[in-house]
């Protein structure tokens, strides 16, 4: 068995988005969203570090070529998020209360089985220069 190794590659995307469940009132919505529960909402500047675990191909040197991986990150997350509101332009965060943790998790599953080599093994979400999660799959 060969080594097992971590690649990342970090993507940047601006999405606003508005913390509110609709089972709550209004009055619990604002107390415990508070003011992510803006009705227009608000935005963020998201870092996303994608993780993929594998071997090292000994013919290329690579667990999965990071210009293949940028354009799977591209094409299946950042172009659908990036200067979009979650609640209402992501078909893929429908019915979902966008926090952080919602959004890794949703992330996670529009790249789970789209990696062609190795496997995806952890989505990092940073939602601000201090708050951030890790979501490592079912």
């Amino acid at each position: 068995m060969g080594r097992k190794i971590f690649v990342s590659r970090r993507e940047v995307f601006s999405s606003a988005h508005r913390l509110y469940n609709p089972a709550f009132s209004d009055e619990e919505n604002e107390r415990i969203y508070d003011k992510c529960n803006n009705y227009h909402g608000h935005g963020h500047n998201y870092v996303l570090e994608v993780v993929v675990e594998g071997e090292v191909n000994e013919a290329t040197g690579y667990v999965i070529d990071l210009k293949q991986l940028k354009k799977i990150i591209i094409d299946n997350v950042i172009r659908k998020v990036d200067h979009k509101h979650l609640n209402l332009d992501v078909d893929f965060m429908k019915d979902v209360i966008p926090t952080a943790e919602n959004i890794a998790i949703k992330i996670w599953d529009q790249l789970v089985g789209k990696i062609p080599h190795g496997r995806l093994y952890k989505i990092k979400l940073y939602e601000t220069e201090n708050n951030y999660v890790e979501y490592f799959g079912d």
